[in-house]
């Protein structure tokens, strides 16, 4: 639903260290090995939306200045994913003298774990034949996914989700600049909807400023393509209270009124459990099953009958008989 980039997201990007918003330890170590303008490979790994391209992007505007652009590589690994990238772009870069008085380039493959393993060999025999000349900077999701060669190359930096504080100060800096209306209950509907993708929330604030200067909750809410917790207690509570018939009826009608699919369901209901008046262990136990159930739908499972299990399960709950 949200796109890699949006106007805002390059729009804002920061362009020093100093003005990237959390990571602050990351950005701490990062800092230190570039000032020294000698860095290693480096290896950053983490959810979307967090930094890690933007980090990258500093690194080399840090290093070359004004020139950055000549001696700089970005590569998408999960749209050129094969090895002739490996071969063809990626070699023929790293095998050509920088054009500056940094003794080597940087090239940075965003989405490196999407790599074929034929592509991340190829991709160490290029780091190791060309580490006088370039730098590799790689970016990934999941580091397991990485080969060891890979990994035993590079300093790795793992990112966490950003804070509150860190998507408000980013929030309030656009809303700023586009002459933007947001209070903070707002912002934390926009936290709370982006679970701490940076760019999700930007690009939620950008579809939502397409309505109105001042952006409120319910705006968010009505861009949001998720289920409302509110509808989902209400099935939930059904639910618990042994009334199925009313429980499958509102989740049906979610489904069908608001074109959620059953994993946007299981996704809601995951959240919404844990706000349930229910024991502990029993909160436990019906996560267990949600992932099952999610699982089957994954699988390719009817949504419908695996959604009508899961809310026998929270009755048998809700009657202390499901252990």
């Amino acid at each position: 639903m949200f796109p890699k980039s949006s106007i805002w997201t390059e729009k804002y990007r920061p362009s020093t260290f100093d003005e990237i918003a959390g990571q602050e330890e990351v950005i701490k170590r990062v800092r230190s090995l570039t000032e020294s303008q000698n860095i290693p490979h480096f290896l950053f790994a983490g959810p979307a939306g967090i930094g890690k391209s933007t980090l990258a992007l500093t690194v080399v505007k840090s290093l070359f200045g004004e020139s950055w652009r000549d001696n700089y590589l970005e590569l998408n690994a999960s749209d050129e994913r094969g090895i002739g990238v490996i071969r063809e772009k990626v070699k023929d870069f790293a095998r050509t003298k920088p054009l500056s008085n940094i003794p080597f380039k940087v090239i940075f493959l965003d989405e490196a774990d999407a790599l074929t393993r034929d592509a991340q060999n190829a991709l160490r025999r290029t780091m190791e034949n060309y580490s006088n000349t370039c730098r590799f900077i790689l970016s990934c999701n999941f580091s397991s996914k990485i080969i060891d060669p890979i990994q035993s190359r590079c300093v790795l930096f793992r990112f966490t989700l950003l804070e509150k504080k860190d998507i408000a100060k980013i929030i309030k800096k656009i809303a700023e600049g586009e002459s933007l209306e947001i209070d903070d209950p707002t912002i934390d509907v926009l936290y709370e909807a982006s679970e701490g993708d940076c760019r999700r929330a930007i690009n939620l604030m950008q579809s939502t400023s397409s309505i109105s200067t001042k952006i409120t909750s319910q705006l968010i809410e009505t861009v949001v393509a998720s289920a409302k917790p509110s509808q989902i207690k209400v099935a939930l509570e059904y639910a618990l209270s042994g009334d199925f018939v009313n429980a499958r009826d509102k989740m049906l009608e979610m489904m069908l009124n608001g074109g959620f699919s059953g994993e946007d369901i299981i996704k809601a209901i995951q959240k919404e459990i844990w706000n349930l008046p229910i024991e502990p262990e029993v909160k436990v136990k019906l996560t267990e099953k949600i992932g099952e159930v999610e699982f089957r739908l994954i699988e390719g499972s009817d949504e419908f009958i695996q959604l009508e299990a899961l809310l026998a399960s929270f009755i048998l709950a809700g009657q202390g008989k499901y252990t």
